[in-house]
């Protein structure tokens, strides 16, 4: 059982971002949270009650550094860092594998540990996980952390895999070395830039009792790009229950992105460091305070800031204390900075509790990224005034990849936002749902071709070969750019050119969609748009229809509103359900609509695919008699979300055992009752009475199959 009793609060739409809080010795902490760097019992050239006044809430000690001076005894004498320092918030202290790793010709590492001499008094020192654990029990930080061999992310695959394996031998003895100490203790996870390394180190200390876990190895050699990749990626793999904490990074860019993947904690000495330096962050841009310009200016630092530096001092002044090197302009720009931070950690939990993080993190990640833009070091180029094409209420934007999507200007929303739409749609509509063995008029798994098999929870029962000569039904809605059609297009044309005719299933696709402005935008500038390079999409808007040249698979659009029209098409074998999200096409999502949606596909086996995993809509599709997965990640989505219809009261998934796939567990279903989005907003008491029966009583959670596997998230 975690001693931070860690409790995440609210998790984003469209992000990985969450708010939370834990409890520690010393008091509650909410994140995302920011570390100021006290290495020595002491940020650089601040009090306690400055630290106090800009909203440090918890300070980062070093166990390396303190070992050597003031030493053990010290701290054992005074009872501890808190009343040293006079500190009475929470303390983390670092273990020491980073200043190990920074020592490289002073010191040698074996499987006890690390020998190194002291910079203080020459010394010979042993930093092994018991002896730095006994100095953090010393210390008596809040939270400990376990000694990790630190090496460059940029390592080779041997190096880092035998880093990493020495990492996890000394967190088993830190974790025996603190025993029934009260303090908390986070593991590190290691593995340089080796997807595998950290999805394995990850998985490692998952298991064991630890109370949070850092991801390490970041922030020492390696691209931003990498380090925004290998911080979602490890951070994907870290439980849900336990706090998160990227050590050592970084600035307030690394910082936003690293929260909108999903971690909670964060130190660095950039603040202080680039206070020191004469650096400044503001609302404005990054200001360095030596540059002639501010000589005059009787301007505060941040207008938009009222800490101490902001509200009683000029750029003038600070300017000149910067120029006469004068410690004074040190600390007063580092009380600044930590309050930039501090703030910048407020307002993105703020966000965060009102769920509109993903909206705040594209406005930030470009403020924060700017720079000065009062007084720019160099003249700003003219600016070319570019309008997006557009029509209607949609627009063409180039997301971060440099792919292009469609935007809907009234909600701001954008179609495959993140990934490149097709390999999006590839992804989780076209691999995932198995669509090119289902095209197959011979499978070895055919759903249904086995009626009479006993269909026990559990038991993996696949039905024998057998020959489907019914059209295969699927349904498209949310027809858009018609990236997913197309990608189920695409799928069926290469199994025809491989195959021919003959093996092959009748297809009908069914496209609904009430707006095509946003097909005639994209197929109007299909060089943006190279799934669209085709004469599919052109026959569609022009008839209605396009039919292969086998006649094997007709693709037809149905207009108009999908609650009005879908009653009268044939029922699907498998939905790909992308509509814009339930806060901008609210109607769409509730549970009377997948029960309709059930209803009409009657005995017919229906598997439905989804980008959303929010738990209102995995609780609608429960309701509605659904059996509910979770779906392969996308981009920053950790996961999306599967539902299956049922016949006898369990689900009937295509090609796949029932206890292979990532059901809903109870782990959800605990979750889903703490969540603020447990019934949908128009119930009346009663009626959330009995949406809750139906949703305890699922038969999904009653009869879950042996070796289920459990879902991570909700």
């Amino acid at each position: 059982m975690s001693r931070l009793n860690f409790t995440v609060e609210r998790k984003a739409t469209q992000s990985h971002a969450r708010a939370a809080r834990f409890q520690t010795l010393h008091g509650d902490v909410q994140t995302p949270v920011f570390m100021p760097v006290g290495t020595q019992a002491t940020v650089k050239s601040l009090s306690v009650d400055a630290l106090e006044a800009v909203g440090s809430r918890v300070l980062l000690a070093n166990t390396y550094h303190l070992m050597l001076r003031p030493g053990p005894e010290v701290f054992r004498a005074l009872g501890g860092i808190h009343r040293l320092m006079n500190w009475r918030g929470p303390v983390l202290t670092d273990s020491g594998g980073f200043q190990i790793y920074s020592l490289p010709s002073e010191r040698t590492i074996d499987e006890t540990g690390a020998r190194f001499r002291s910079y203080v008094d020459g010394k010979l020192h042993l930093l092994s996980p018991e002896t730095s654990i006994e100095m953090q029990k010393a210390i008596g930080s809040d939270i400990m952390m376990a000694l990790d061999q630190c090496i460059a992310s940029t390592a080779p695959l041997a190096q880092a895999q035998a880093a990493m394996e020495l990492t996890h031998r000394w967190a088993l003895r830190s974790l025996e070395a603190r025993g029934d100490s009260p303090q908390a203790l986070f593991g590190i996870v290691q593995g340089a830039c080796h997807p595998a390394l950290r999805e394995k180190s990850a998985s490692f200390l998952a298991a064991l009792p630890f109370d949070g876990l850092a991801i390490g190895g970041l922030a020492v050699g390696e691209s931003h790009a990498e380090r925004y990749e290998f911080t979602g990626l490890t951070a994907r793999y870290l439980p849900e229950h336990l706090p998160r904490y990227l050590m050592g990074v970084g600035t307030p860019i690394d910082i936003l992105e690293a929260v909108h993947r999903g971690v909670d904690m964060f130190d660095c000495i950039i603040p202080s460091q680039q206070g020191h330096r004469g650096t400044a962050f503001t609302s404005h841009g990054k200001i360095n305070c030596r540059r002639t310009v501010y000589r005059l200016s009787e301007a505060p630092l941040d207008a938009a800031c009222d800490c101490q530096t902001c509200r009683a001092y000029s750029r003038a002044y600070l300017c000149h204390l910067v120029r006469s090197d004068e410690a004074l302009g040190a600390q007063l720009l580092s009380i600044h900075n930590l309050a930039f931070y501090h703030r910048l950690m407020r307002e993105m939990r703020e966000s965060i509790l009102r769920d509109d993080f993903a909206a705040f993190y594209e406005r930030k990640r470009h403020e924060l990224a700017r720079p000065d833009d009062d007084h720019p070091s160099m003249p700003p180029p003219k600016l070319k005034v570019v309008v997006p094409p557009r029509r209607g209420d949609y627009e063409i934007v180039q997301g971060p990849l440099g792919a292009f999507s469609i935007r809907q200007i009234s909600s701001g929303e954008v179609m495959h936002s993140v990934n490149r739409p097709s390999d999006e749609a590839n992804l989780l509509y076209i691999e995932q749902t198995r669509l090119s063995r289902r095209l197959l008029r011979m499978s070895d798994a055919v759903p249904g071709a086995a009626r009479n098999e006993a269909r026990v929870p559990g038991a993996r029962v696949l039905a024998p070969a057998a020959v489907s000569e019914a059209p295969l039904v699927i349904w498209d809605v949310g027809l858009g750019a018609a990236s997913n059609a197309m990608a189920a297009i695409a799928c069926f044309e290469k199994l025809y050119a491989r195959l021919g005719a003959e093996p092959l299933r009748p297809v009908r696709l069914v496209s609904f969609e009430r707006d095509l402005d946003s097909l005639i935008l994209a197929t109007k500038k299909s060089a943006r748009f190279p799934h669209l390079q085709h004469a599919a999409p052109h026959g569609l808007l022009g008839q209605g229809r396009w039919t292969h040249v086998s006649g094997l698979l007709d693709w037809e659009l149905v207009e108009g509103d999908f609650l009005a029209q879908f009653a009268t098409t044939t029922a699907p074998d498998l939905v790909f359900y992308d509509p814009f999200s339930p806060k901008t096409d609210s109607p769409l999502w509730s549970g009377e609509v997948f029960g309709r949606l059930a209803l009409h596909g009657g005995s017919r086996p229906m598997e439905l695919c989804t980008y959303s995993a929010s738990t209102a809509v995995r609780a609608a599709l429960l309701w509605a008699g659904f059996w509910v997965a979770e779906g392969v990640g996308t981009g920053p989505k950790a996961t999306t979300t599967l539902a299956f219809t049922t016949e006898h009261g369990e689900p009937i998934p295509f090609g796949r055992a029932p206890d292979t796939i990532p059901w809903l567990s109870d782990v959800w279903l605990q979750r889903w009752r703490r969540s603020d989005a447990k019934y949908p907003p128009t119930l009346s008491e009663a009626q959330k009475i009995e949406f809750a029966r139906r949703i305890e009583s699922h038969r999904q959670f009653a009869l879950r199959p042996q070796g289920t596997a459990q879902a991570p998230s909700a």
